[in-house]
């Protein structure tokens, strides 16, 4: 599998979803890597706490990032191959890590005889340079909601990821412009779930490197830009059975959905608390999970309705699924999907009723009550404080995760902004 490469690049996503990894040497890629394990104990700024299971003061020893050779994909650079790896200490798979996390949710569906099926829809804005060092929305002034072709993409940035990814065999299923001007759909194909999330993966690397390469920024962060939208990572589930039919289809049932999906939806609704800071992990994220945002920020579900958090398509067939809407750009895709499976499982095991459909706008009328945290400090805790969520999902992890997120909610909450600056100092 290395004999078409010079090189391969092992990308593994830690818990800030950021591609971590290394170069090798094609010659030598069968055996593996080696990395510190303390990188878990990184924020985005570079600096370090104790959070557990990166043994920080332990003398910050190794992991082993492993991989199957036949795993190796053409990557987008010449000459170099690509694949995701899998991070073990001692022979066991690293509990903390994301794809760990994911393949424990998988294996629990799988358990009860069902495969996890899904399709993720990633939103992003391009940003061109401003001429001051920063960053300004990509100038396309002809662009339109759903909008194709020059006019929503004039420089080409979106053209050429789409023509890289045709080249490098990433399924796209579409493309198109989002609701504000630089913004656009990304929609990768169906699969099984941890084939979805290292092509989702290895995609938004892939995008954000080519627009760079035309001198232009990829940005999935939740709401970059103030007064406008901002961006999602859909994460699309259905459920396979042992005889590969969609599971959440029933005939005979109300709307023709089965128990499983209407328990399904109900556990995502049920752990909505609890999810939102892996699903919404940073500071910004709450700038986005709003309501009235089209955000998943509502404890509701709704036949065909973008307001809601789990949205039911209206087909009854093998493309039914659930759309939970909750997780964004800055998600890690294994951990959020992982979330989603966890809840929607546990919604089933525990038997838990479906509320009915949402009959709101679902902008300023909804049918419910319940809604999501309204910050990252506020959503840390409610994810501290359900114990059966955090066990199912991995204790390990969400310790790790904690203590991490607790460490950059602080400095957010401690940081004297330029809008307190240029409101206050003048006057006080």
């Amino acid at each position: 599998m290395t004999d078409d490469y010079r090189r391969i690049r092992v990308l593994w996503p830690d818990h800030l979803n950021m591609p971590r990894g290394k170069y090798l040497p094609a010659r030598l890629a069968d055996r593996g890597t080696r990395q510190c394990l303390t990188l878990f104990a990184l924020g985005y700024d570079r600096d370090m706490v104790p959070a557990p299971g990166s043994m920080f003061l332990e003398g910050m020893p190794d992991f082993e990032c492993t991989f199957d050779m036949t795993d190796i994909r053409p990557g987008w650079e010449d000459g170099v191959g690509v694949v995701v790896g899998d991070l073990q200490r001692h022979g066991e798979r690293l509990a903390i890590a994301p794809r760990t996390v994911l393949g424990r949710a998988v294996d629990a569906w799988e358990s009860m005889g069902y495969t996890p099926k899904v399709g993720i829809e990633y939103e992003a804005y391009i940003m061109e340079p401003d001429g001051s060092g920063g960053w300004r929305p990509y100038d396309s002034p002809g662009s339109m909601v759903y909008g194709t072709g020059r006019f929503s993409d004039p420089v080409g940035i979106v053209d050429a990821v789409m023509a890289t990814a045709d080249r490098v065999g990433m399924r796209l299923e579409s493309v198109n412009g989002e609701f504000d001007v630089g913004q656009f759909e990304f929609t990768l194909e169906y699969d099984d779930a941890m084939a979805a999330v290292d092509e989702a993966f290895l995609f938004k690397v892939m995008a954000r490197e080519v627009a760079a390469e035309h001198g232009h920024l990829m940005t999935f962060m939740p709401r970059p830009i103030n007064g406008v939208g901002g961006n999602g990572l859909h994460v699309n589930l259905s459920l396979s059975d042992a005889n590969g039919a969609n599971a959440l289809v029933d005939p005979d049932g109300d709307d023709g959905l089965s128990e499983l999906m209407r328990h399904c939806i109900a556990g995502q609704l049920h752990y909505l608390e609890a999810m939102a800071a892996l699903c919404a992990p940073t500071v910004n994220s709450y700038k986005r999970l709003k309501p009235a945002q089209l955000s998943g920020y509502w404890r509701n579900w709704g036949h065909d309705h973008r307001c809601t958090t789990v949205r039911v398509n209206p087909e009854r067939d093998a493309s039914t699924r659930m759309e939970n809407r909750m997780p964004d750009g800055a998600a890690n895709p294994y951990t959020a999907v992982a979330a989603v499976l966890t809840a929607a499982r546990l919604g089933v095991s525990h038997g838990m009723e479906c509320p009915p459909a949402e009959t709101g706008d679902g902008l300023e009328n909804v049918d419910c009550e319940g809604h999501a945290p309204d910050d990252l400090g506020a959503a840390l805790d409610a994810l501290e404080a359900d114990a059966t969520f955090v066990e199912a999902i991995g204790a390990e992890m969400v310790a790790q995760f904690l203590v991490a997120k607790r460490n950059e909610w602080d400095k957010f909450v401690n940081h004297v902004t330029d809008w307190e600056l240029s409101t206050y100092l003048p006057y006080l």
